[in-house]
């Protein structure tokens, strides 16, 4: 699978998300969502995390930055999808880690998994307040125990990709950081809807919602610019 630099972001240009999720498992990567700003905001700790590991298209300014490096074929692979994704393809023959989320959100995750999956091996589970040395040791020595196939951690970057690193080494497997994905997949965040996703104007919709976004979403004419001037 092809990959490109994009402000010194490396990110992978996948044709399909088959190809993706097969490509993490052959390689044991852990899976960085990339967008536009992290595109725009890298800095050398966001790089290097993301450098090290498997970032992938999940805004349209990252496929269009692509399609601009000339990967045409490239898909936008969104992470709240991506996860469940990974969920469909190997429900029945791989085994399952969650961390993330509150404890409430975390055990209705499981729940409806456990309902849309039959059959689907979760070893165990967590929430994400992991607030001392102590606990994270508890859980990577769990992990070590159950030794899971595919690990989910929604925690939000890049506290989540940090964590994944110092687990992985401890056990390798297929990781992916799933920032606030629990919460979209019960019902206590609502996405936009499917019009909105399809058209690539999901950002729009955050901002009718999010007025307060704009002061975030400004600096994303900068990457368009930039994107147009040949700058990435």
């Amino acid at each position: 699978m092809k990959s490109e630099t994009l402000n010194g972001v490396i990110t992978y240009a996948p044709n399909s998300r088959e190809e993706l999720i097969d490509y993490a498992y052959q390689h044991k990567k852990i899976l960085v969502a990339v967008n536009a700003e992290k595109i725009l905001h890298a800095t050398d700790q966001s790089r290097a995390i993301i450098n090290r590991n498997l970032g992938y298209p999940d805004g349209i300014g990252a496929v269009w930055a692509l399609q601009k490096k000339g990967h045409k074929e490239v898909v936008k692979i969104p992470g709240c999808e991506l996860w469940l994704d990974i969920v469909q393809k190997h429900h029945k023959d791989k085994s399952f880690y969650l961390v993330g989320g509150k404890q409430e959100v975390i055990e209705a995750t499981v729940k409806q998994l456990q309902a849309q999956y039959k059959g689907i091996n979760i070893c165990n589970y967590r929430n994400g307040y992991i607030k001392t040395n102590a606990e994270e040791k508890t859980l990577i020595e769990d992990i070590i125990k159950h030794k899971p196939d595919i690990v989910f951690v929604a925690m939000g970057s890049p506290k989540q990709e940090l964590l994944m690193e110092r687990i992985q080494k401890q056990h390798q497997a297929v990781y992916q950081g799933l920032g606030g994905s629990f919460d979209v997949y019960t019902g206590n965040v609502k996405r936009a809807p499917q019009w909105w996703v399809k058209n690539n104007l999901e950002w729009a919709y955050r901002l009718i919602n999010q007025p307060s976004r704009i002061k975030r979403q400004i600096h994303l004419v900068r990457f368009f610019i930039n994107l147009i001037l040949g700058k990435y």
